[in-house]
């Protein structure tokens, strides 16, 4: 069924929310981060974490022409028979970099991508994958966003924003096979986990695990290195899908955002702590019916006020919390 929502759900949505209530201030920010970019585009470097596994490391900073929308991380598996993707970045110049990276290593074809959720950032390099012949797998969960009206509306906003590098031939693209449980790929030999871990940061998360290496691609479940975007995540849950990603026992884990971590526990707790701060701060505000501003003024984020894209973000996650937090105690 296709909805029909207003322009700050769109945003929060897809990973770039703009409250009008009361934070005028908050999206200033985030247009000036985005148009302080790099003048041109950032370098691409695969990263070779474990036998076989590797990624590439988007920028800590919000997506602009200028880095090409090049704001996550996407990772890749090479095995004897194929190379499987684990997300297709943020615009199709992007994905074919990518792929020309790819072959730089091995001259295996990508069979298969997995999405680990259908934000802009992750999936706006969609084309050149299926284009390319290779298999998409997604939760089933991601269908709702992407075939009702917010996707397509963010597409067209991001044609405005983005161009040229997200423009009338950009399309989104569904996935070959929806997922609803656990499944796992065996290509060349090498066996991947794909595990729903939502919904979280969003419905339809996904993490990718591949037990020979004990590397863990969380995709956004785990931000590192910057301000986590929270946007209308079920921030309860995605606390409690960390303790998940925490079980299989990673010995390397790639974020959505920023590089990948030998400590896993540590790094994780950091997107924890900040999600539970985020609640106890706003959850006591709402439950005492403190108004908004006053609440986030009297917070201590000196804990986080150093992370990158702090000041970009932050007081639209505790807004987005704050709202939550209402919702949870009614």
């Amino acid at each position: 069924m296709r909805s029909v929502i207003d322009r700050r759900q769109i945003l929060q949505r897809c990973g770039c929310a703009a409250l009008s209530a009361g934070l005028g201030l908050a999206w200033a920010r985030y247009a000036e981060a985005a148009a302080s970019g790099p003048a041109a585009a950032p370098p691409m470097v695969p990263r070779e974490v474990a036998p076989g596994c590797w990624y590439v490391e988007g920028l800590s900073a919000l997506g602009s022409p200028a880095n090409q929308n090049f704001i996550s991380n996407a990772g890749f598996v090479v095995t004897p028979a194929g190379v499987v993707v684990i997300d297709a970045l943020g615009s199709p110049a992007l994905a074919r970099r990518l792929l020309a990276e790819i072959a730089k290593i091995t001259p295996q074809k990508v069979t298969h991508v997995v999405l680990t959720h259908y934000h802009a950032d992750h999936v706006y390099g969609l084309q050149v994958f299926e284009e390319a012949g290779a298999r998409i797998i997604a939760h089933k969960a991601g269908r709702e966003y992407l075939y009702a009206d917010t996707a397509q509306l963010r597409l067209q906003a991001s044609r405005e924003e983005l161009a040229p590098w997200i423009d009338a031939q950009t399309r989104l693209v569904a996935a070959t096979e929806w997922i609803d449980g656990r499944r796992e790929l065996t290509i060349g030999g090498t066996r991947l986990v794909v595990q729903p871990v939502g919904p979280a940061h969003t419905p339809e998360d996904l993490a990718v695990f591949v037990p020979a290496t004990q590397v863990l691609y969380a995709g956004d479940l785990v931000f590192r290195s910057r301000i986590p975007f929270v946007g209308q995540a079920d921030s309860r849950n995605w606390i409690s899908s960390l303790d998940k990603l925490l079980a299989f026992g990673a010995t390397v884990v790639v974020p959505g955002h920023g590089p990948a971590s030998t400590e896993a526990a540590k790094d994780m707790r950091l997107t924890r702590d900040y999600l539970a701060y985020l609640r106890t701060s706003m959850g006591q505000a709402a439950r005492d019916m403190t108004p908004f501003d006053e609440a986030y003024q009297a917070a201590d984020w000196s804990a986080f006020a150093h992370l990158p894209l702090f000041q970009a973000a932050n007081r639209m996650n505790a807004y987005n919390t704050y709202l939550l937090m209402e919702r949870e105690a009614q």
